[in-house]
């Protein structure tokens, strides 16, 4: 049967608490996400609670706007969808005081995950600047690792991630299946430009952090961002590396 014919799914027949079909999800992606593209982000959200339950987790870098977005949103719905950051031991202070802002704003705590090996500890492994002598490893150790664990025995994974940050990311799905991570993805708020994203931040007063205000878009780590050269808002990342992602979107 093609896709085509296959026939619309009903996105609310999974009642909270109930197992999850992965194979069903799975096998019906291009149906749903059919079903979920005209969808907002606020019920695109109810959607997950409904169907993944306890199960869902946001992981929100408090470095981009798109996570901030999402946790007003969780926020305001009262969502039963937890949040998490990953610690790379290299963020900018103003990530950590947003993380706080938000537990004070929201009455929330995200989890925090960090690699397995200190920052000093993992320099020594190969006698300089992990970031330096290989950023992919350095990413896969400090982000892709925590994120892996951040992620045991969930059913969905919530990002941020928008189809107009980058070319690599212009064909994000709604909802997709992640081979890397094993567990389903979701979108939310793939098909928002940058530009509502902002509208949303100031109509609704939501914090964000305050280096957006000084010429960076897209933050990370401290040793990696930088302001952009060009008019891609993730020309920043990596400076001096044809690098563009740390591995958690691609």
């Amino acid at each position: 049967m093609t896709t085509a014919a296959l026939p619309r799914p009903n996105l609310h027949r999974l009642a909270p608490g109930e197992p999850v079909n992965t194979n069903l999800l799975r096998e019906h992606l291009d149906p749903f996400n059919l079903a979920l593209e005209p969808l907002g982000p606020a019920e695109i959200l109810r959607w997950a609670a409904r169907t993944f339950g306890s199960r869902a987790a946001l992981s929100c870098s408090f470095g981009g706007p798109s996570g901030m977005v999402l946790i007003d949103l969780i926020a305001a719905q009262s969502l039963p969808i937890d949040v998490y950051s990953i610690d790379t031991g290299l963020l900018f202070p103003e990530t950590h005081d947003l993380a706080r802002e938000v537990e004070r704003r929201y009455g929330i705590q995200p989890r925090r995950f960090f690699a397995d090996l200190s920052l000093a500890e993992h320099a020594a492994t190969i006698e300089d600047k992990p970031w330096q002598v290989d950023p992919d490893a350095c990413c896969a150790r400090r982000k892709l690792e925590p994120n892996r664990r951040a992620l045991a025995g969930r059913a969905t994974w919530i990002s941020g991630v928008r189809r107009d940050q980058s070319p690599s990311r212009a064909d994000t799905p709604i909802l997709s299946w992640s081979d890397k991570f094993n567990i389903f993805k979701l979108a939310p708020l793939a098909r928002w430009t940058g530009d509502e994203v902002w509208d949303h931040i100031r109509e609704h007063d939501v914090p964000y952090n305050r280096l957006h205000d000084q010429g960076m878009p897209s933050l990370g780590c401290t040793v990696c961002t930088a302001i952009p050269d060009g008019i891609d808002p993730r020309s920043g990342r990596w400076p001096g590396f044809t690098k563009t992602e740390c591995g958690l979107h691609i």
